[in-house]
């Protein structure tokens, strides 16, 4: 048994945020990666439960719901974001529609983003439409992992789009695979507990 430092004290003071609701405060207008390969200029003005109202230069207000959404940035780093993004066509010929019940999504642990978090690898994310976004996780909460690409571009990648992630050497660190191999026990982050003397 053991537990990785610092992970519950980063969970208590990071795992809330949200990416809709830092932009409705900021009112900044982001570039929205949507399914069906929609790319979309937008300003949050209300973030629901399961779903963000925007306004956008055409054609005016829209709601979207945010299993739509694959990713988001800045709409002013739109043109340099978008010429780091690829394109897996195996994986776009696979034709994946969203998913709306967690449990088939394809999940990240915590235990799995901390670390690599930390030590800073450099990570190949591929979305469920076969886009790879290369990069270094810098922040992660209940719903959304924070990628800066190529330049420290900062993506928003939501965790329901992600089909894979992998590093450099291909090690795949979805809780699929890590539960039986649980990589974060090498960390030097981890920390075992003593056994009980009794």
């Amino acid at each position: 048994m053991g537990y990785l430092d610092g992970l519950q004290a980063y969970l208590s003071q990071n795992y809330h945020r949200s990416a809709f609701d830092e932009a409705l405060s900021s009112k900044t207008p982001l570039k929205l990666h949507l399914h069906g390969h929609r790319t979309l200029r937008a300003t949050v003005i209300e973030n629901l439960t399961y779903d963000i109202k925007v306004r956008t230069p055409e054609p005016g207000e829209e709601v979207i719901p945010k299993i739509e959404i694959k990713c988001l940035y800045p709409n002013d780093l739109s043109e340099a974001a978008g010429l780091d993004i690829k394109l897996d066509k195996k994986i776009e010929a696979l034709d994946l529609e969203p998913l709306p019940a967690p449990k088939d999504r394809s999940h990240i642990k915590n235990k799995s983003l901390f670390p690599l978090m930390r030590e800073k690898k450099v990570l190949f994310f591929t979305l469920r439409e076969g886009e790879i976004l290369r990069g270094i996780v810098t922040d992660f909460n209940r719903y959304e992992i924070i990628l800066h690409m190529k330049g420290g571009l900062p993506i928003t990648i939501l965790r329901h789009g992600v089909y894979d992630l992998r590093d450099k050497q291909g090690r795949c660190y979805l809780k699929s695979f890590q539960e039986t191999r649980k990589d974060w026990e090498k960390s030097p982050l981890f920390i075992t507990e003593p056994a009980d003397p009794s």
